[in-house]
């Protein structure tokens, strides 16, 4: 069994972690910290987990974790993480990071999206970006995983297999992405308390969204150019789900057979990618994945323009956060990749 801390286990974040390893087969949670409810039982601020651990949140303790895991997942805000990432790599143990510290490998770009000079351009090269549909290989035996964003992964699962075939030469898109209310987190502010959030479809960071940068940098690997996303959340009353619809303009058009062909190929393999193609619901809708690790993927061309849109749909919560990282953490360990995360979504949602 790994010995397995969950550090920020509070959030929502956390409670995903801690759902999904109570069940996994390969897992021991031997320590959940979180400094406002330390000494108290982990079902007191997870109920769902009512019985599932016998342990209680405590304090961060570095010698402690030495001595009680092997893995170490931080929930933790940006730029905390980047305060125990090198202590716990310095004692041994693999970490499992799923802020933004550390997906970026360019340590310039952090000043411009984040305002921090990153202090450990040496971990940036050293961290795999945790997307194992284009880093299964990198993941084996990765000591330091960084987990993506969660609009970054709906964007970059809509648009790699249009950027990997070259449907289009231009190479600057858009991708429009309707967020869920816990992406904001447990602790709500102002605009994502909600009577404030209920109802609403209300864009936010329009100006340029941060987890641009990752989608950027993943795409151009792909696609061995230069490519430019502009990311666009719209905050919906919805609890869980993102939603991505990725648009670009094509230079000729395509037929659908070869666009569903090379969905297929792209995706061939991955076991949490599934192609939506026909039925009630034609198009990818994140109510379909809630609960789960899939993404569902998709797309939908209007000809007259030779406009062109891929869709992504994601449970932010899971395979935009807690589920990707066990995922990439089981493609480190040697493990089955859906161990743990063998759940079918939720339905009704």
């Amino acid at each position: 069994m790994i010995r397995t801390a969950v550090v920020g286990g509070s959030g929502y974040t956390g409670g995903e972690l801690l759902r999904i390893l109570s069940v996994h087969p390969k897992v021991e949670v031997t320590m959940v910290t979180s400094r406002e409810y330390a000494g108290k039982p982990i079902s007191l601020i997870h109920p769902n987990l009512k019985g599932f651990f016998s342990i209680n949140f405590t304090n961060f303790s570095l010698d402690k974790i030495g001595e009680k895991a092997d893995v170490v997942f931080l929930g933790l805000p940006h730029g905390v993480s980047l305060n125990y990432v090198p202590k716990l790599l310095e004692i041994g143990l693999q970490v499992v990071d799923l802020s933004a510290d550390f997906r970026l490998k360019d340590p310039s770009i952090y000043k411009y999206w984040y305002g921090i000079e990153h202090p450990y351009p040496d971990l940036l090269n050293k961290a795999v970006y945790g997307l194992p549909e284009l880093h299964g290989d990198d993941l084996r035996g990765a000591k330091l995983i960084a987990s993506p964003g969660c609009n970054a992964t709906a964007t970059i699962l809509a648009l790699a297999p249009a950027v990997k075939w070259g449907f289009t030469s231009n190479l600057k898109f858009v991708s429009d992405v309707k967020v869920s209310s816990s992406e904001g987190g447990a602790k709500p502010s102002e605009g994502s308390h909600h009577p404030e959030r209920q109802n609403a479809i209300r864009p936010y960071e329009a100006e340029g969204h941060r987890h641009a940068a990752e989608a950027e940098q993943e795409l151009s690997l792909i696609g061995k150019k230069d490519v430019k996303i502009s990311i666009i959340p719209h905050a919906i009353s919805s609890v869980r789900g993102a939603m991505a619809s990725a648009h670009m303009w094509l230079d000729s058009q395509l037929e659908d057979m070869e666009i569903w062909k090379k969905l297929a190929e792209f995706y061939r393999g991955k076991k949490f990618v599934r192609i939506v193609r026909g039925g009630i619901h034609p198009y990818p809708d994140p109510k379909y994945v809630i609960g789960s690790n899939f993404a569902d993927v998709g797309f939908a061309q209007e000809k007259r323009l030779m406009r062109l849109t891929m869709f992504s749909a994601i449970d932010n919560l899971m395979k935009g956060a807690a589920g990707q990282a066990v995922q990439s953490f089981n493609i480190s360990r040697g493990f089955e990749e859906d161990e743990g995360l063998r759940l079918p979504p939720l339905r009704p949602a």
